[in-house]
């Protein structure tokens, strides 16, 4: 054969191997993960230095949590990382939190322990949610002091990080990142209710409200829907209860779940006195004794989430988890 016939076989040769790389099944190294960033970072949590910024995501398994916002992953070829949750802290595990960076938990052993039996819950949270979890690396914005990959994490169209925040086990970075704004609200309300971590704050801004306190309770939550959640919708279900002699005006009061899935009771709505109502996930004609939600996928997790009813001023008016 030809010597430029070899020569052109073996330059196909070596592209086809290179061809044949990881691509988008992950990076080829743990500090690969950041070579294709693309853009500058605003992110200043846990240290990060300046790096660049991306929006695609990469696909991991969880293979073990080291605490609420560490994780250790593996990439479909093989390579591992681990992975820092980006813009949110929750209490430290393998050593002493410092209780001065919890706004309103006292700075004292008291507090400290608090803390840190909240890290340990923050930890058994996370690891419900993704251990042996395939998750999304989103929002990538480089790597932190200890060379840990910062990233939103996503599994089952849901944002850990966020619900970390949500469920008071973690508090939000003072540093700027997108989303931010949304992410301090739902430690407002955290904090609000004594949620959590926020158990430990000597001042907490409100008293929780607990089913106990009124007439209306939450008596029943089906959140596992025979079959596909998502195909049988009208099945997953809340079910509330006025044990009062009372009627109570439903207008603008709210149902929402540990992410902020919320729905707003119409201006009509009512619950008669020794009544009880149920809210359907799916769609459906309202009556006075069931309403429909009209989501377009399943609301409740099957492994463990909170209902939490709010009156019209967004007190918290009942509130019970399961899971």
């Amino acid at each position: 054969m030809d010597r430029r016939v070899w020569l052109l076989v073996g330059c196909l040769v070596l592209a086809g191997c290179v061809a044949t790389g990881p691509g988008a099944d992950g990076p080829t190294n743990a500090s690969a993960a950041t070579t294709a960033l693309d853009g500058p970072t605003a992110n200043a949590d846990v240290g990060t230095t300046p790096a660049k910024t991306t929006h695609s995501g990469l696909r991991a398994t969880v293979t073990h949590v080291v605490d609420g916002d560490t994780l250790d992953v593996r990439y479909p070829n093989g390579t591992t990382d681990t992975v820092r949750l980006r813009g949110v802290d929750t209490p430290e595990v393998h050593v002493p939190t410092n209780p001065s960076e919890y706004e309103g938990v006292p700075d004292s052993d008291a507090g400290a322990t608090c803390l840190d039996d909240a890290g340990d819950e923050a930890s058994a949270f996370t690891t419900r949610a993704v251990a042996g979890e395939t998750v999304q690396l989103v929002g990538i914005d480089g790597r932190g002091r200890y060379d840990r990959l910062l990233a939103l994490v996503r599994h089952d169209g849901r944002d850990l990080n966020y619900r970390l925040v949500a469920t008071g086990h973690a508090r939000v970075y003072d540093s700027q990142f997108a989303g931010r704004e949304r992410f301090s609200r739902a430690e407002t309300r955290a904090r609000r209710n004594g949620t959590a971590l926020w158990a430990c704050a000597s001042e907490p801004s409100a008293t929780p409200t607990g089913s106990d306190d009124g007439p209306l309770a939450i008596a029943a939550i089906a959140a596992d829907a025979p079959g596909n959640d998502n195909a049988n919708l009208d099945e997953e279900t809340v079910t509330l209860e006025n044990s009062g002699s009372t009627p109570i005006a439903l207008d603008d009061w709210t149902v929402s779940d540990e992410v902020d899935h919320t729905y707003s009771f119409p201006s009509d709505a009512t619950l008669a006195a020794g009544a009880s109502l149920t809210l359907h996930t799916g769609r459906g004609t309202d009556t006075d004794t069931d309403r429909y939600w009209g989501a377009t996928s399943a609301v409740w997790n099957n492994d463990g989430d909170t209902v939490v009813i709010a009156n019209a001023s967004g007190a918290v008016v009942a509130r019970r988890s399961y899971g």
